[in-house]
C-alpha cells in the first residue's frame, strides 16, 4: 500500500538502506550529508521532494510522475476559483431569538 506509513523504501543514496516510509523525508536529509558526491549526481522532482533520481533521467521522470496529477489539479481548482468560492462564504447563520435581558 503506498500510503502505509510502515512500508520500506529504498534510500536513492545508499542502496543497502531501507527505510519506513514514515522516516523517509528525515532519512534524505542525513544520508545526502554522507553521501555528498551521489548527492550531486541527483535531481528532485519539482512535484514531490521525496522523489530522487538521476539528473539525466529527470525530464523522464516528470513526464510520468504520479504526482503531478496532485499539482495540476490544484492549479484547475485555483483557476477556476474554487478556493475563492470557499474562502469568501458567507454564513446564513442566525442566533434564536433570546428572551432574556441581561440589564434586568
Amino acid at each position: 500500500d503506498v500510503l502505509d506509513p510502515e512500508r520500506l523504501i529504498q534510500c536513492p543514496y545508499n542502496k543497502h538502506h531501507r527505510i519506513r516510509a514514515c522516516r523517509f523525508p528525515y532519512h534524505l536529509v542525513k544520508c545526502r550529508k554522507s553521501y555528498p558526491e551521489v548527492a550531486k549526481e541527483l535531481a528532485t522532482c519539482p512535484f514531490n521532494a521525496r522523489h530522487l533520481v538521476p539528473q539525466a533521467d529527470l525530464s523522464d521522470h516528470i513526464m510520468k510522475c504520479n504526482d503531478k496529477g496532485f499539482i495540476e489539479q490544484d492549479i484547475v481548482n485555483q483557476s477556476s476559483g474554487f478556493q475563492r468560492e470557499q474562502t469568501n462564504a458567507v454564513s446564513t447563520w442566525q442566533a434564536p431569538p433570546c428572551d432574556e435581558d441581561w440589564e434586568t
